[in-house]
């Protein structure tokens, strides 16, 4: 049992610590009693670092990629990009094995430190200037959750034969993840454990009842090499924004588990479910406008009508499978929103004193309108969402790495507990602030949007997330130099 939930609320040290404002015992009381986890984003002493059930920390990560999210991912490749199944699917693998290395190293840091990922952020972007990666977080993390949203959505609306229409499934999907998310680390650790086999088997029946209808791909001509890194950045913004959340997920783990076997569970959590399922994501992509029933299912509901379609043959049978589907994003959903709610008390220093659960809250009331609009042009968004966030997402992997290996020696005792919330005891983060600007001068002739190309990526097509993988870091190590002699820290 973990000490948040397990023992009845101290009220007083509780306030003490700035966990959460004045609120009456017994409140606070019944919502420990009813599983809600109370702890913040506030370090995780050594002594409450005691979960050794490590394989949880596969299984979260297993679970958060067993869902629709991987499969449309891999259709961006071939039905918007053109790119034919077998060139999709190398992209895939290899972009795959690469960009899964920063979530699955950064996962490492939660049992090592007990700190939370944004909050071990603060000992390189500093007390103040964290809140602005905080927010680029908080959209990216709520941007999967939208995602999450239409998807489930357009699901349910498309078994319901329009009986409901994607709002009214968007807000079962929404409200569903928020409930699930009260539950905080323990909770969340048990749920993702098991409710990805029910993900996984309803994938594997609408694989076998659509199936017989993947090989009649639309013709392609081979991709350019600006359309494969162009795939690869796009894959790249699935993989990569997970490392802004990966230590919230093993922050409780004892400190004695090695770093190997915990990169190992988050690496091969996100790499075993996301390749097969991407590619299989390609394979209906490719065969989308050759399927009339699937074109049509499009054309009424996005992909939820494909899903609906797929899974016709097999009747009322068929629509249960598609319900399935639907709530397999709860997994990835929920999670989502548990981090989002621990960001949220590090956008604004006052913000720890308010109850993680509120903003739970909080982000579904904006989820369900936004989810709402985002559902009008779906691939479309997606696509510049995905891109998008692959730019920051790299430039922040590659500044935290470089000051953790280099100026810290990748030393995890070097993240003084007492140091959190003390802003001269950190970086003043002009160093880090600086080195993303500056390598946003380079990134942008090198983006490749529907709203703007640069004139590198017109040959090259979009490389921004290498770019920003590799400047970032190299412009730091001066920046960081000057910082430390100025600043002191």
């Amino acid at each position: 049992m973990y000490a948040e939930t397990a023992r009845p609320v101290d009220v007083a040290a509780a306030e003490a610590q700035g966990k959460f404002p004045r609120v009456p015992e017994k409140w606070l009381s019944r919502i420990t009693n009813w599983g809600i986890e109370l702890r913040g984003v506030t370090p995780v002493p050594l002594e409450e670092r005691t979960d050794s059930r490590f394989i949880n920390v596969f299984f979260v990560w297993f679970t958060l990629s067993t869902n629709l999210l991987p499969i449309i991912t891999g259709m961006v490749g071939t039905f918007v990009m053109g790119m034919s199944l077998r060139d999709a699917s190398l992209v895939i693998l290899f972009f795959n094995m690469l960009c899964t290395i920063p979530p699955a190293y950064f996962s490492t840091f939660g049992s090592r430190t007990g700190l939370r990922q944004m909050l071990h952020a603060r000992f390189t972007f500093g007390y103040w200037i964290v809140s602005i990666l905080v927010l680029l977080n908080l959209c990216t993390i709520a941007g999967f959750g939208v995602v999450s949203s239409v998807l489930g959505g357009s699901t349910l609306a498309a078994v319901s034969g329009g009986s409901i229409d994607d709002t009214a499934g968007i807000v079962v999907i929404g409200v569903c993840g928020m409930i699930v998310s009260f539950g905080g680390y323990k909770f969340l650790h048990q749920y993702e454990r098991y409710c990805w086999l029910f993900a996984l088997v309803a994938i594997v029946i609408a694989t076998g009842v659509g199936g017989s209808k993947l090989s009649q791909q639309t013709p392609t001509e081979p991709p350019t090499a600006a359309t494969v890194l162009s795939f690869g950045g796009v894959i790249a913004g699935f993989l990569i924004p997970w490392a802004g959340m990966a230590a919230d997920f093993s922050v409780y783990c004892t400190p004695t588990v090695s770093t190997t076997r915990i990169f190992a569970y988050t690496y091969l959590g996100l790499f075993l479910p996301t390749v097969p399922l991407m590619t299989l994501g390609a394979a209906i992509g490719a065969t989308m406008t050759s399927v009339s029933e699937w074109a049509d299912g499009y054309a009424t509901y996005g992909v939820g009508g494909v899903l609906e379609a797929m899974l016709q043959p097999a009747g009322g049978f068929g629509k249960f499978v598609a319900v399935l589907l639907s709530f397999s994003l709860l997994g990835n959903l929920a999670a989502s929103m548990y981090s989002i709610s621990l960001n949220f008390q590090l956008l604004l220093p006052f913000f720890v004193r308010i109850p993680r659960f509120i903003f739970s809250i909080a982000y579904t009331a904006i989820l369900i309108p936004v989810s709402v609009q985002a559902a009008k042009s779906f691939f479309t968004n997606l696509e510049n969402f995905l891109y998008v966030i692959a730019y920051w997402s790299a430039a922040f992997v590659s500044i935290v790495a470089v000051e953790h290996f280099l100026f810290r020696g990748g030393d995890c005792t070097r993240y003084p507990h007492e140091s959190w919330d003390k802003a001269k005891q950190l970086p003043s983060g002009l160093a880090a602030l600086g080195a993303m600007a500056l390598s946003f001068g380079f990134i942008v002739p090198c983006m490749g949007q529907v709203w703007f190309t640069g004139p590198i990526a017109k040959t090259t097509g979009d490389i921004g997330f290498e770019i920003a993988l590799v400047l970032a870091g190299l412009l730091y190590v001066p920046l960081r130099w000057v910082e430390r002699r100025v600043w002191g820290v």
